[in-house]
């Protein structure tokens, strides 16, 4: 995700915190209705000047629309892993599908030792990319 799309999603998230429409935060900060729902899609890029307005029609600060961790939703990061993983192959789906089994082993047995875990991931990928290129 991008700095426009973060940006775009912190403004959503808080016109819906107010229970306002695209239209009631676009009269708020003097702007189009239209240009709030390209900015919110993280289509536009925004002025400093634009931001301005947009926080302050939101009563929040311009920094808080700026924070740069990302909200972690569930949905949308499963969207997110279905949108990368499905444009490729069914030999590279097995390959991701691996070194996601291998991290999820280790967040499950966090006693096991952190460089062999690494080195059998390490591993994993080698092999695995050494026979698709058998």
């Amino acid at each position: 995700m991008n700095l426009p799309q973060i940006v775009g999603q912190r403004i959503r998230e808080y016109r819906k915190q107010k229970n306002w429409t695209q239209e009631q935060l676009a009269e708020a900060a003097s702007i189009h209705y239209s240009y709030i729902g390209g900015i919110e899609r993280g289509d536009r890029n925004i002025s400093l000047e634009t931001l301005e307005k947009i926080a302050a029609a939101l009563d929040i600060t311009a920094g808080d629309l700026l924070r740069l961790e990302v909200v972690l939703d569930k949905q949308q990061l499963l969207d997110e892993h279905m949108k990368l993983v499905s444009v490729r192959s069914a030999e590279e789906i097995a390959l991701i599908t691996g070194i996601i089994r291998a991290l999820l082993y280790q967040c499950k047995y966090p006693k096991v030792n952190k460089r062999e875990a690494i080195a059998s991931l390490l591993f994993y990928i080698i092999i695995s990319i050494s026979i698709k290129e058998c």
